[in-house]
């Protein structure tokens, strides 16, 4: 016999759902208050990765939907730039030390370079099937690109902008990351459960960990200091904490639904882990100590996250809220105190 529930408890569960589902619910369950939703560019399609230049204010938003990467200035919290030709923009990578962005196109299937000064677009480089995410090894002067459904990494000569070769790595490539401390680049094999270590002085798989728990492990952090590697795991809504030193997952969390890009604030050692879902879910790394400080719904399809190491903000492209895109910045609700 099915359950009856009473009227006025179905109105009150509603009201629960949406007050969930507002920045008010996500102010009330994460340490993090809303500072503006600033309008962005463009129709309510999709966003995707974002990458940010401190030194220049500017915040790089890769708009997959409408083909473009947006360049947001932080210090005048408005659009400045919508840079167009871009098919299908997936990633998005700046390097203030070269005065260049970097762009996954993947309708392409190329990454493109952008020249931070003029914003103009000044090379395209081919890549494997589906490129996405990007890592850039500086002692190497290399790019590494993580070819999604290609099953490798493209790796790119940065001061020729020339593909030098390709890395098979046996599976769907989630994110690629560098890892300051030992110079080797990490790439999470998502269909494989594996976090592969390569060395770009011989472009060679140096080491194949296994990462117990995974379940389509495809965002990826590395807090080089502490030897820790996060990876975001979208098939079963988990954050493990690989000890990198140990190659051994140390711990696991429950995070929102789908968890895509992660992003870390070194000076007050969060770290947020954005999801599909809207659910973000924000971390505190002390040394080796890792602790949740709250989950919580931020804005539909709140994804994406980029923060600033200087000012604590931190920014989340929402492709549709009340029918138009918008750029939610928030920022530690001690800030103000």
């Amino acid at each position: 016999m099915p359950l009856r529930v009473p009227r006025l408890t179905r109105a009150l569960a509603s009201m629960a759902m949406a007050l969930l589902a507002s920045p008010v619910s996500a102010a009330s369950r994460l340490p993090l208050a809303t500072v503006a939703d600033v309008p962005l560019t463009g129709h309510a399609t999709r966003w995707d990765y974002a990458s940010l230049d401190p030194s220049h204010h500017h915040l790089f938003l890769a708009h997959l939907g409408d083909n473009v990467v947006t360049v947001f200035d932080t210090r005048r919290q408005r659009v400045v730039a919508d840079i167009p030709g871009l098919s299908r923009v997936h990633g998005v990578l700046a390097v203030p030390r070269l005065g260049r962005i970097y762009a996954t196109a993947t309708g392409t299937d190329e990454v493109v370079v952008i020249d931070a000064a003029s914003l103009k677009i000044v090379a395209r480089i081919p890549t494997g099937d589906y490129p996405d995410g990007m890592a850039y090894a500086p002692r190497a002067h290399k790019l590494y690109v993580s070819n999604e459904h290609g099953r490798s990494d493209t790796v790119i000569d940065v001061r020729s902008n020339r593909p030098m070769r390709t890395i098979p790595l046996g599976g769907e490539v989630g994110n690629t990351q560098y890892d300051q401390a030992s110079g080797h680049i990490f790439a999470n094999v998502q269909t494989r459960a594996e976090l592969v270590e390569i060395d770009p002085r011989t472009d060679k798989v140096v080491a194949r960990i296994r990462l117990a728990g995974a379940q389509g492990n495809h965002g990826l952090y590395i807090d080089a200091p502490a030897r820790l590697a996060f990876i975001g795991c979208e098939d079963n809504a988990t954050l493990l904490v690989l000890d990198l030193a140990g190659r051994r997952v140390a711990a696991s969390f429950a995070v929102g639904r789908e968890p895509d890009v992660l992003a870390f604030d070194p000076a007050r050692g969060w770290l947020y882990v954005a999801s599909e879902s809207g659910v973000v879910a924000l971390f505190e790394v002390r040394g080796r100590q890792v602790r949740a400080l709250g989950r919580g719904t931020l804005g539909p399809n709140a994804h994406v996250v980029a923060v600033d190491p200087v000012t604590h903000r931190a920014y989340f492209p929402l492709k549709d809220w009340r029918g138009k895109p918008v750029l939610r910045v928030t920022e530690p609700d001690d800030a103000r105190r």
